[in-house]
C-alpha cells in the first residue's frame, strides 16, 4: 500500500492530497529518510509525521483495504509518539487556545498563528 493512502486511511490526514503533499514536502520520514507519496509500506515499519512543531510516530500493524472508521484505527496502526512530543503539543494548545474572555473574535493574524502551530 502507498504511504499517502495509508496515512489517509488511518485518519492522520483529512484528505489523500494532504497526505501526498506532506510526503512531497519532506514531512513524512521512514528509516531516517524522507519519502515520496508512492513508496510502498510494509507491516512493522515506523512512520514519523511532522505536523507543525510536533512529530508523531506510528507503527504499521496491518494494511487496511480502504479508509477505516475512527474506532478501527487502532487495529491498523499503533501510536508510538514519545511523551516529550505530546507534551510539546499540549504546551502549544495551552498557549494558543486559551484566550482571555472579553477579547472578542480572534483576528485573522491569530487564526494564521494557530494554523502554523497546529500544522494546518
Amino acid at each position: 500500500m502507498r504511504v499517502d493512502k495509508y496515512l489517509w486511511s488511518i485518519r492522520v490526514f483529512k484528505t489523500r492530497s494532504l497526505a501526498s503533499a506532506a510526503c512531497r514536502e519532506g514531512k513524512v520520514v521512514i528509516d531516517e529518510a524522507k519519502i515520496k507519496p508512492a513508496r510502498t509500506i510494509k507491516e512493522n515499519e515506523v512512520i514519523h509525521v511532522r505536523k507543525g512543531a510536533v512529530t508523531f510516530s506510528y507503527k504499521v500493524v496491518a494494511l487496511p483495504k480502504s479508509r477505516v472508521g475512527a474506532p478501527l484505527v487502532k487495529d491498523y496502526s499503533l501510536d508510538i509518539t514519545p511523551q516529550s512530543e505530546l507534551d510539546k503539543l499540549e504546551m502549544i494548545r495551552l498557549q494558543y487556545v486559551e484566550r482571555p474572555k472579553g477579547l472578542g473574535r480572534p483576528t485573522k493574524r491569530d487564526r494564521r498563528d494557530w494554523g502554523k502551530a497546529f500544522g494546518e
